[in-house]
Parts: C-alpha cells; structure tokens; sequence
C-alpha cells in the first residue's frame, strides 16, 4: 500500500469477507471463536481492526480515523492511547486515518471523497462507520461486525454516538446483496435482545414471530416451530 500524499486506493474485494472488529464488548464472541479455532482467518477472508484493536488481533488493515497526534500526543484517548503509542510507530500499514503523520509510516489517508461519492453520503460520525463504508465501495460480500456496541445493558446511562450512523451505512450494504453479521451480544439492530422481542407489538403474542433461515434465505415463523425445528436440530432429527 502506498504511502506519500496521495489517498490510499480502493481495493477490489468482489467474494471477499471482512471482519470489523472495535473494541467493545462483543469483541469478545470473535476474539473466542478465533482462540478456539486457532485462526481468526477461519471466519474472514480479511480481519479489519478499529483503533487499538490493532494491537490485539492479527490483521489486514486498521481503521484510525483521529489523526495519529490525538494518540501520540495526548492523553485523550485514555488507556486505547496507551498501547497505540506503542506500536503506532511501527505498524507497516495500512493504517487508514484523516490525516498523515511521519512518526507512522504506515498511515495512509482514507479515500473520503470517493466514499462519500460513491455510496452518496455524507454522513460519518465515527471510525466503525469509516470501516463499513471502505468495505461496501470494496465490494465484500460480506461483512462480520464484532466490537462494535454503542450501547451495554449494564450502564443505561450510557451510550456512545454511532449507532445510527453504522445501522445507515449496513442497511445500504445489504442493498447492495452483502450479508452483515453482527455479534450477538451487540446492540446494533438490537442483536442483544431476545428473538421474541424483535417484532414490536407481535412480541406482546402468545407465539410471537421469530427471524429463521431456510435455504440461507431469511423466513419468519412462530416461535413455537422455530424452537421446535432448534430442538430437533440439536437431537440431529432434521435430514
């Protein structure tokens, strides 16, 4: 990848995965998956780390949108910065970022006008977004979102801003025919909340609806037979 003045290009990923990872909790469901199989490249053809993740996890580019003196400079990202100082200055890149900075040489800048051109849009007020938008124009064909919270159950109070911006730009991914995942444990498209309470109003149902797959296409069906069909699944009755 080039380094220089120039912004990075736009790689073509046609049939690629990409995994995003961020440093929130849900981190945690492909960090262990990844531990367990011994390779994170089991799940993703790519694995794209968000600011310090980049420090954690073996991968093909990271995503820094602050410019690098915010790390290197001050205390304001408290203990991320930390670890980021470390190996900031030795990354061989691509670090995609907003703007370049001589003590890391593997920062490139980040391709904003082709993006915001190209999926026609402007609207980008956080680093996950910037990942999700540079997978879409690379058309993957899919794309695992782990990490990437905005909210936690266990502090009310307490969300960052995001959220909506990330939910944009995945449901233009999928207009686009590219699968998203996203972890469980995540707040984005309420992934956290029980099957039963995804449909507002039909969740009050004695048997409300439930998302399902068949034939890898998504399908809506009581609980009752979803729970049923699971059932039969783990008892390996289903031919």
């Amino acid at each position: 990848m080039k380094n220089g003045k120039d912004h990075a290009p736009i790689p073509d990923l046609s049939g690629k995965s990409i995994a995003i990872v961020a440093m929130g909790n849900s981190h945690a469901e492909f960090t262990t998956w990844a531990a367990s199989s011994g390779s994170s490249y089991e799940l993703a053809d790519e694995i794209w780390c968000v600011n310090s993740m980049g420090g954690v996890l073996l991968h093909d580019r990271v995503f820094m949108l602050d410019p690098p003196s915010r790390f290197l400079d001050t205390e304001d990202s408290g203990v991320m910065g930390h670890g980021m100082r470390k190996w900031l200055p030795t990354h061989p890149g691509p670090i995609y970022t907003c703007t370049l900075d001589d003590r890391v040489p593997g920062a490139v800048l980040y391709p904003l006008h082709e993006v915001c051109a190209l999926l026609e849009t402007t609207y980008f007020n956080n680093t996950v977004a910037y990942a999700i938008a540079f997978a879409i124009v690379s058309k993957v064909d899919k794309i695992i979102l782990s990490g990437a919270d905005f909210g936690y159950l266990h502090i009310r109070q307490f969300a960052e801003a995001g959220r909506a911006c990330c939910e944009y730009l995945i449901g233009k991914a999928e207009n686009r025919g590219i699968c998203v995942e996203v972890a469980k444990q995540s707040t984005l498209f309420d992934s956290n909340k029980p099957s039963v309470e995804r449909f507002y109003g039909y969740h009050r149902l004695e048997d409300p609806p439930v998302v399902g797959l068949e034939n890898n296409k998504t399908i809506i069906l009581p609980y009752s037979k979803a729970k049923k069909r699971q059932q039969e699944l783990s008892h390996g009755n289903v031919h």
